[in-house]
């Protein structure tokens, strides 16, 4: 079968099940509106902050290594050992670090959520990482049916949780009932079975290749999370939970075909990457695509946002409708331009990327606080949208670079 036929049955095997998991997502969402307040939701918020930014510093690159190498068995051991010891770094750094993080943000209440968030990465950390071939040799219909089984049981022990205490914990359980699951599966049903042995020069490697990583993740936590951190500080939780409810339902729909399209690409383009002209062209089609699914969607969010939360979160909700309008432009330069990300890391690009996400950053962070001055929550989403902005020259410039700098060449030859 063909790379464009087993790229096509991806994002139909993927497409799927992330309409069925959004369709739950937001059946789910539309319930804990209802049970949990926004102050609630902006609690977990700052948890879900403190854990990110441990995951993304201590971010070694190894599911990116594993999916540009040709053959990841020998790599098995030393990933899985290298994932355990970062796990449980995680987990004792957020122990030592939740009382000192509840009085910063002055929220006694972060404080349990940070203790019972800890475990997440330890459990996450004992996954078998062989568990990528799913997605490297393109298995997509397996990748499916354990990712919605796993959003499933997440989403079910979430709604009970909630339901039976209408605690804030609920939003924390049902994540880690889907990391035990998965675990345990990868353990059982993945092979090769990883063994506790680390090898120096494969650590050298991994480690060596996956700085730029580390880097890309930080740069793209700051964006993504740090107008969250800032919103958090100097707005307070309840403004937290309106602003992150407003991102996700804003830009969800939108990222996720994104997602989708990334996630099918990357395997692929690195199967191809050795052939410019047709990695130029799978390049190309793969960006018309996203173009013509995003646009249509965010123009409907755009224009019927009103709607769309007073039928999702109910009218209390309805003061994030001018946020939403900007983060749906966000949303949309934003799935079509990170596309680029995909093709640069099949080539092995990872600095070109980290650069792209920390120009980003910085057109973010020069513009969110005189607009958050001057517009409070609506110029915080306004900061994101021109950080996305300021990077596309950049995009523009490698994508360039590296796909059609022959083509030019040949055409000046060719004259």
């Amino acid at each position: 079968m063909s790379y464009i036929k087993k790229g096509f049955l991806g994002i139909s095997w993927l497409g799927g099940s992330r309409v069925f998991a959004r369709i739950i997502s937001l059946a789910s969402i539309a319930i804990l509106a209802r049970i949990l307040q926004p102050a609630q939701f902006g609690i977990f918020g700052i948890a879900t902050l403190v854990l990110s930014f441990l995951e993304i510093i201590s971010e070694t690159g190894i599911n990116v290594f594993l999916i540009q190498e040709k053959q990841i068995k020998q790599y098995i051991d030393t990933a899985w050992v290298i994932s355990i010891i970062r796990g449980i770094c995680i987990f004792l750094i957020i122990l030592l670090l939740s009382k000192p993080l509840s009085i910063f943000f002055t929220t006694p209440e972060v404080l349990i959520l940070l203790r019972l968030i800890s475990l997440l990465p330890l459990i996450k950390g004992f996954i078998n990482p062989a568990i990528l071939n799913y997605q490297k040799n393109l298995f997509f219909n397996k990748e499916v049916y354990l990712r919605s089984g796993l959003f499933v049981i997440s989403t079910a022990v979430t709604l009970i949780i909630a339901l039976l205490t209408s605690s804030t914990t609920s939003l924390v359980w049902g994540l880690i009932a889907a990391a035990i699951i998965e675990t345990i599966f990868s353990l059982i049903f993945i092979k090769p079975l990883p063994k506790l042995k680390l090898e120096r020069k494969q650590t050298r490697l991994i480690i060596h290749r996956g700085k730029w990583m580390t880097l890309v993740g930080i740069s793209n936590y700051l964006f993504h999370q740090g107008d969250d951190l800032i919103v958090s500080k100097f707005l307070g939780q309840k403004t937290l939970g309106f602003y992150q409810m407003a991102y996700k339902i804003s830009t969800l729909p939108i990222t996720e075909v994104a997602d989708i399209f990334g996630r099918v690409s990357f395997p692929i383009y690195t199967k191809i990457s050795a052939d410019k002209k047709r990695l130029r062209k799978a390049f190309i089609k793969t960006l018309g695509t996203i173009s013509i699914l995003v646009l249509p969607l965010s123009a409907i969010i755009f224009f019927f946002s009103s709607q769309l939360i007073f039928f999702v979160l109910g009218p209390n909700w309805l003061d994030i409708v001018p946020i939403i309008k900007i983060l749906a432009i966000f949303g949309a330069i934003r799935a079509i331009s990170g596309s680029s990300s995909s093709v640069l890391l099949a080539l092995k690009k990872q600095r070109e990327v980290s650069n792209i996400t920390l120009i980003s950053l910085i057109g973010m962070m020069v513009a969110i606080f005189p607009l958050m001055n001057k517009f409070g929550i609506m110029g915080v989403a306004g900061a994101t949208l021109v950080g996305s902005i300021t990077a596309l020259p950049l995009i523009i410039y490698y994508v360039r670079r590296e796909l059609f700098s022959n083509l030019s060449q040949t055409n000046k030859n060719c004259l």
